[in-house]
């Protein structure tokens, strides 16, 4: 089976907004088997949406159409395929006072204009949202389907394994071979290095196929088997793994849909740690990224973004001979922040970070890029000198991973 990606609205086609649907849909039907016929972006216009519908419907056996299902009035989705389709629009009931529910519950102000949101092309069947006010629909068009979801990432990754695979599942049954994939998750090599590796493993096994895709500042391997029989099709992919396992090992620290900040969360609570972290150039993106785990409070204690260097000794109790002596972006400075907030918080870990993450700022002895990062737990004290040539968030972002990294290592007792 092929399928068409069709994504929808201005905002696309200006460059206003990354299209990220493309490729969470392309991912999910090739998980299944199927391949990708083309994937498109077009405005918010009616002849545009009906152009690209039309296009997709010629080389595709299901056409899956992002965006445009507000209430605006440049939300014209809905009623262009409608129109493209030559079919009726009808408010469904239920949805309507669905949507009305909403309102009321998070005490917003209705206006009639969300009555678009209820209204869906005759012969349509409803495709729930667990998640958002706006529901899908599909249609079926002769031996093809046409399903139709808002553009909200968050919606469409609840709703198109929810409301759609199944369907096209039982429409296309016996067509494809059976299939299953497992990501690995990477940090700390190049794709370059990872991709030699993996190359000479020889992993020449029936079905399975390897792919890399940078997810900054991870890089992940997807290994996809693809097999008619049920045993093989597990068997080759376990195989795959254990072998990419032995040479990368090192560098691995989740997989599938595990997070850097999940795993380290899982050992802290396991071990029945403590964490305080004190943030200077990551400005509480490591804090960040730990609450996001549920349970969190179980081992996080505290956050402290100390930014200047009278917030470092006022707050951290970093001794000012140090700042003036060895510099704010130091080694001696990362580890008295670390140490710092370990012993006000009385926690059993102290994590810091500390650099210059420019466009100014720096010196031909500490370049733009100079990132500290320290790690205590009282009685060990390590840190580790990066310099990292992105820009400012980049900056961020890889020190935040670096942190987390560096702790997870702590936590298995590998050398950070």
């Amino acid at each position: 089976m092929k399928v068409g990606i069709l994504t929808i609205g201005n905002e696309l086609t200006s460059g206003m907004t990354q299209d990220t649907n493309s490729s969470f849909i392309a991912r999910e039907m090739k998980t299944e088997g199927w391949g990708i016929a083309a994937m498109m972006s077009v405005g918010d216009s009616e002849s545009s949406i009906a152009k690209g519908l039309d296009y997709m419907l010629e080389i595709s056996d299901a056409v899956v159409v992002t965006g445009g299902l507000g209430p605006t009035s440049d939300d014209i989705t809905t009623a262009s395929i409608a129109k493209a389709f030559g079919l009726n629009l009808y408010t469904d009931k239920v949805v309507l006072e669905r949507i009305k529910e909403r309102f009321e519950k998070r005490h917003l102000k209705w206006t009639d204009n969300n009555i678009k949101q209820a209204k869906f092309p005759e012969g349509a069947e409803i495709i729930e949202n667990p998640v958002g006010s706006a529901c899908g629909f599909f249609l079926e068009r002769g031996e093809k389907i046409v399903a139709v979801f808002p553009g909200v990432p968050g919606e469409i990754k609840r709703m198109l394994p929810e409301g759609l695979l199944p369907v096209l599942k039982w429409k296309f049954k016996g067509s494809e071979k059976g299939t299953t994939r497992k990501t690995i998750k990477l940090f700390g090599l190049t794709e370059s290095t990872i991709d030699e590796a993996v190359a000479q493993l020889d992993i020449d096994l029936p079905g399975i196929s390897i792919g890399f895709y940078p997810r900054f500042p991870e890089i992940h391997v997807v290994i996809t088997s693809v097999n008619k029989d049920r045993y093989a099709l597990k068997e080759n992919l376990e195989i795959a793994e254990m072998r990419i396992n032995e040479r990368l090992e090192k560098n691995i620290f989740a997989r599938d849909h595990e997070t850097m900040e999940d795993v380290v969360a899982g050992y802290l609570k396991d071990k029945k740690l403590t964490l305080s972290i004190a943030e200077s150039c990551t400005g509480g993106l490591i804090a960040d990224r730990l609450t996001n785990v549920p349970g969190s409070s179980d081992f996080f204690e505290r956050g402290i973004v100390a930014y200047s260097n009278p917030s470092k000794i006022a707050l951290l109790d970093v001794p000012h001979s140090t700042i003036a002596q060895k510099g704010t972006v130091s080694e001696e400075t990362a580890i008295a922040m670390a140490e710092g907030i370990r012993k006000i918080s009385e926690t059993d870990i102290g994590l810091s970070t500390t650099g210059i993450t420019g466009p100014a700022g720096g010196t031909p002895q500490k370049p733009v890029g100079t990132v500290y990062i320290a790690l205590t737990d009282g009685q060990m004290k390590a840190c580790r000198k990066f310099i990292f040539g992105w820009n400012r968030r980049r900056i961020k972002e890889i020190s935040t991973q670096w942190a987390l990294e560096m702790l997870r290592r702590y936590l298995i007792g590998r050398d950070i």
